[in-house]
């Protein structure tokens, strides 16, 4: 057992990957419909280990760090920023209160009872289940600016701000749930109406597309007389007024794709690609110049969908129509965002430079439109880790950066520095998807393995204070955690009620999203039958990670 217990304490990879599985198998586990989750599996797994005497490598706990505040900042940057644009007042005012109140309460309870330091960070991030304002505190507590109070060490105010966390941590995830289950029941709310309505009003407040991308398909037309024949297709084009374009055509047994100029023969068999919807198609097999036959090769055309981001100047400043894009490059416009707004799809529509089109349309009309247009954008895997590398360092080299003020260093700390970066790597990719590609599942995997290696070192670290903690002050500790959790969440829903009259439904989507709780919000979306409580909760989410990742910076400097 020697040499087993030797292995794992002497290979820091292969205590953390350990760590890391139990901790999923231990999250996975339900009680009744309460699911603990990874980050609490691999949190009481590592504080397990470390009880026993398990340390973690340090390098490892700040790799996990970096990329996990960095991701916070890069999901949050397109969302924070429609979010303050959109109903940014009250998404602010319910974060800043949940922030504020459970700053000033942790803090407040932290000086009262005197607890040691670092515990009120630990207090207010369990409470809040918000593991960037641990991250922050963490960080912000191992810098070397950080003067440790006389009679502690670094490490122990490390060890104090990780067990505050983990026995404040349970309830703040388990207590909220029941809370926001109860809450509508108890004040005879009901939540599906509610998002019926906010439903309708969000339908009739947004441009629809001008049609779904599974919308554009393809067909194979017979010119059976000279009905279409001996003119060019620019003409054709102009007169039938249907959005579709001739992509192929197959004479006398060979296959070419015509210009505009081109002029159709009889005889000839088209592959006609547009939005042809059922009224469209019947309308077209009711000429009688026209028979639809089957002919795969000519048929063998993918139509993909595609962001087109408008860069080229000479497109700037014409119109949508003047642009001739289904007729030049057999692909269609289904969306136009400027600065993440939607634009009526339309032939007067205006095109400007930063423009984002959705586009569908076979690939080699996409690829020359994105030729012409400025930057074609695909859903593909690759990841651009060019981009992700330098705005991670220009990240740590902004938190670098302090000014004194009164003889206090100020400044973002390297936290607050990578927040910033991924902010604004996250906004500019939203906006001009020309850099920073992270497809979802390398955000995800960027995310969560590196949230879950940070609380794998925190449980570690943590792990050897934890019993003597619990011995000490464990009840106090709870019930603070009982009142941060509760108080911040109370005193914002009657907030949002009361002065900014907001939609119940969309205030517990908000309340949830400053709480950064995505297991609350499922709840108030199964009570809802819909998701559109999620609008609450990623305008709030976003605004409140920036907040919260200040404030475990703010905390442990006081």
């Amino acid at each position: 057992m020697n040499w087993l217990i030797d292995l794992i304490g002497g290979n820091p990879f292969l205590l953390l990957f350990l760590v890391l599985g139990i901790g999923f198998v231990l999250g996975d586990l339900k009680i009744g419909t309460v699911q603990a989750g990874s980050v609490a599996g691999v949190l009481f797994i590592g504080l397990l280990f470390g009880h026993f005497g398990f340390v973690a490598d340090a390098s490892l706990q700040t790799l996990g760090f970096v990329m996990f505040i960095f991701s916070v900042g890069y999901e949050a940057g397109p969302r924070f920023v429609q979010a303050v644009r959109k109903d940014g007042r009250r998404y602010l005012a319910i974060a800043l209160i949940v922030a504020v109140s459970g700053f000033g309460i942790a803090y407040t309870f932290a000086r009262a009872l005197g607890f040691e330091p670092g515990v009120a960070a630990g207090l207010m991030a369990g409470a809040l289940t918000s593991t960037p304002t641990l991250a922050a505190a963490d960080a912000a507590i191992a810098s070397p600016d950080f003067v440790a109070p006389e009679g502690f060490t670094v490490d122990a105010i490390r060890t104090n701000l990780t067990t505050a966390y983990a026995i404040t941590y349970i309830f703040g995830l388990v207590g909220l749930i029941l809370i926001i289950r109860l809450l509508p029941r108890i004040l005879k709310i009901d939540l599906a109406a509610e998002a019926r309505e906010l439903e309708r009003q969000e339908a009739s407040a947004t441009p629809p597309p001008a049609f779904a991308p599974q919308d554009v398909v393809t067909a194979a037309l017979r010119l059976d007389s000279d009905e279409f024949t001996g003119r060019p297709l620019a003409e054709l084009y102009t007169e039938l007024q249907t959005q579709f374009t001739v992509h192929r055509v197959s004479r006398d047994g060979e296959i070419f794709e015509p210009t505009l100029e081109t002029e159709l023969q009889r005889g000839d068999i088209v592959a006609i690609v547009g939005v042809l919807t059922e009224r469209t198609m019947e309308r077209l097999r009711g000429q009688s110049a026209l028979v639809e036959v089957y002919d795969r090769e000519l048929l063998d055309v993918q139509n993909e969908s595609a962001q087109v981001c408008v860069t080229r100047r000479e497109v700037a400043g014409r119109t949508l129509g003047e642009l001739e894009i289904p007729q030049r490059n057999a692909s269609f416009v289904s969306r136009i965002k400027r600065l993440g707004v939607d634009l009526d799809v339309s032939p007067t529509t205006r095109i400007e430079r930063g423009d984002v089109l959705l586009v569908t349309g076979p690939q080699t009309g996409l690829e020359a439109l994105g030729a012409r247009l400025g930057h074609l954008e695909r859903d593909v895997e690759k990841t651009d880790l060019r981009a992700l590398a330098f705005a991670i360092v220009i990240g740590i080299v902004i938190g670098s950066f302090a000014i004194e003020v009164a003889g206090i260093s100020i400044g973002l700390g390297t936290s607050g520095g990578l927040l910033v970066a991924g902010l604004t790597l996250g906004y500019l990719r939203s906006l001009f998807p020309v850099f920073g590609r992270v497809p979802p599942a390398t955000r995800w995997m960027f995310a969560e393995l590196g949230l879950l290696v940070f609380m794998a070192g925190v449980g570690l670290r943590g792990g050897s204070g934890l019993v003597e903690t619990l011995r000490q002050s464990g009840l106090s500790l709870i019930l603070c955690g009982v009142v941060i959790t509760t108080a911040p969440m109370a005193i914002a829903y009657f907030f949002g009620r009361k002065v900014l009259r907001m939609n119940p439904l969309m205030l517990l989507g908000s309340i949830t999203g400053a709480m950064t709780s995505g297991g609350a919000l499922s709840v108030v979306s199964d009570q809802a039958r819909s998701s559109v409580a999620s609008i609450g909760y990623t305008g709030a989410y976003a605004i409140a990670n920036i907040l919260l990742t200040i404030a475990g910076a703010v905390i442990v400097a006081l």
